[in-house]
């Protein structure tokens, strides 16, 4: 289904939602129609909030962040998000925060995934996170009597995964760098995969190692190319570095971050016209191609 309608049947005001991505294949055309819909108390959870979660937190659409480290990688501050932290004045209250270790956002997934209410781990020792996050507790071994730490399942509204490809039942495959987006997908109630190409079921079958997402937990496919830009898509397009390291100048300036999204969001109806507005960019950003070798599967 097109990208306006997945939003519009999948995100509801007050959900929590997570569009997960390490640094590669992170769904900033999801984000986007977010914005473009204008929903609003949104809990966003991921392990690495980056550009999309600045955005998205200017136009308004976040009460709570979920998260265990926020940047712009490589680059510095996320100034939306550090100014809604910090926002006294304007009668809007500040954004909330529940801050994780990154095994910590880790181990809340996979308890989702596997409908656990926490998971245990040693991931705390010597921190002070837990003093600063009540929820992370302190668990004891029944076997060893080792004292652990325990963090709760996190289940989602509703997770969005960007992939390289998909049939059309939901079938998703994705290679090159990967994060946390089957346990967070398992972990939710609602999951919309986007990808960048729509293939044939007999494609996802003669090669069904890189299947990541079944198709049995998803409820909306988006077929939107260039739907993780200025993130990559390996073998598609390359990581816009120019983006990332302009994105400081914007989101340090209000003005400017609110005119970036008045053109390249809200003044614009789809990801294919927030293209058209960045002429040259698929000749800067396109993938060469290498191949990699293919794999016997017959008996």
């Amino acid at each position: 289904m097109p990208m306006r309608e997945a939003v519009s049947r999948f995100v509801r005001d007050g959900d929590t939602v997570v569009i997960e991505g390490f640094t590669h294949l992170i769904c900033f055309a999801a984000g986007h129609e977010i914005i473009r819909q204008g929903r609003r108390d949104l809990t966003l959870a991921r392990l690495t909030p980056d550009l999309i979660y600045d955005q998205m937190i200017a136009a308004g659409c976040a009460r709570k962040l979920v998260f265990s480290w926020a940047g712009n990688p490589g680059v510095g501050s996320l100034h939306a998000f550090r100014r809604a932290v910090e926002r006294k004045t304007g009668g809007t209250a500040p954004l909330e925060i529940e801050e994780y270790s990154h095994f910590g956002m880790v181990a809340r997934f996979a308890a989702g995934a596997a409908r656990l209410p926490f998971w245990p781990l040693r991931n705390y020792a010597g921190t002070d996170l837990p003093r600063a996050n009540p929820r992370i507790q302190t668990v004891t071994c029944p076997y060893t009597g080792e004292a652990l730490a325990a963090v709760p399942a996190l289940n989602p509204d509703v997770t969005i995964v960007h992939a390289q490809r998909a049939d059309a039942a939901g079938n998703t495959q994705m290679w090159g760098l990967v994060g946390v987006q089957k346990e967070a997908a398992f972990a939710s109630a609602r999951v919309i995969v986007v990808v960048e190409e729509l293939v044939e079921e007999s494609v996802i079958r003669s090669d069904p190692n890189r299947t990541v997402i079944p198709g049995m937990i998803v409820n909306a496919v988006v077929r939107e190319p260039w739907g993780a830009h200025p993130s990559y898509a390996q073998g598609y397009y390359d990581r816009d570095n120019d983006f990332y390291v302009a994105w400081e100048g914007i989101s340090r300036d209000p003005a400017k971050l609110e005119r970036y999204l008045d053109e390249f969001v809200r003044g614009v109806p789809d990801r294919s016209a927030y293209l058209a507005r960045q002429p040259g960019l698929a000749a800067r950003l396109k993938a060469k191609e290498a191949l990699s070798a293919g794999v016997n599967y017959g008996f």
